[in-house]
């Protein structure tokens, strides 16, 4: 049977890999986008965006994910070659100087090939593998990790959000086995947000174990999400402490991986999660001895 806090090694591109599970790791959003929904226009050169990406490393990020198309809704969407032309040289940066595990936000095929060509270790695929499944061609062929994410965007969606969940991500799934996609090399995400109202992201948070009959880790994306905005009245700018709430909440529940905006306050925030597991199995390991 899956535990979520036991070690899961994943396996990633260029013979790298990550131990999940026994603590929470974080991984920075660093979008080369002018239109991003909360931090557009701040990193939109290469140099910017190299520069907040070791930022959040020294932080302490363990993962930085390059994206550049928003995918806030009613963005603009940009050309395969525009999308390129922002994160290759952020991540062939990056790839020369730092150490960094470094993941790209793309669903096109062709971006997260020469993404990984030019240092990617992950691809982050917020469509699930379903809008160009030939993305999970080149994460078999390349050997990167995957990120699988669950949307609710232009297709109907099921009434109960974890029926959904398994509905898509099943097919998802298929389309990883099918392509030859190792299990060490899949995360999942349930996507928070992306065409989920307040109401259905608090009950998917509330319900968060059920996600593990995937048997996979899951990855958690809250970061200033509206929902969040619902909740405490703030908008995108001042949800950090929001965010970092909803971080150690769901670490309690199990989830591996953090994709954050603000690095810091969401470590602290893994750090009592964490440390309150800990303390955790100490009195399971003691009742057990008595």
């Amino acid at each position: 049977m899956f535990s979520p806090f036991e070690p899961f090694r994943w396996a990633l591109a260029h013979g790298r890999s990550l131990e999940l599970g026994p603590r929470g790791i974080l991984m920075a959003i660093v979008n080369v986008t002018p239109d991003s929904f909360s931090d557009g226009g701040r990193f939109d050169s290469a140099d910017k965006a190299v520069a907040q990406a070791i930022l959040c490393l020294e932080e302490g990020a363990e993962i930085v994910d390059i994206g550049g198309e928003s995918t806030r809704p009613g963005a603009a969407a940009v050309s395969a070659a525009e999308e390129q032309d922002r994160i290759l040289p952020v991540i062939e940066a990056l790839s020369g100087t730092t150490d960094a595990l470094i993941s790209v936000d793309t669903y096109r095929a062709e971006t997260a090939r020469l993404a990984v060509a030019a240092g990617a270790h992950i691809v982050n695929d917020v469509h699930g593998l379903q809008r160009e499944p030939d993305i999970a061609v080149v994460a078999a062929e390349t050997g990167a990790g995957l990120c699988i994410m669950h949307t609710g965007r232009d297709r109907e969606k099921r009434p109960d959000v974890v029926e959904d969940q398994y509905l898509f991500l099943g097919r998802s799934l298929e389309i990883a086995r099918a392509a030859g996609i190792a299990r060490e090399a899949m995360v999942l995400d349930p996507g928070f947000g992306f065409a989920k109202d307040t109401e259905e992201n608090l009950e998917l948070m509330a319900r968060f174990g059920e996600l593990y009959g995937f048997e996979l880790p899951i990855l958690a994306g809250t970061s200033r999400k509206r929902f969040i905005g619902a909740v405490t009245g703030r908008e995108a700018e001042g949800r950090d402490a929001g965010t970092a709430a909803t971080t150690a909440l769901l670490r309690a529940a199990g989830a591996a991986v953090f994709r954050v905006h603000d690095v810091a306050i969401n470590r602290d925030a893994l750090a009592m999660a964490d440390a309150m597991l800990a303390a955790g199995r100490k009195v399971t390991a003691r009742e057990a001895r008595a």
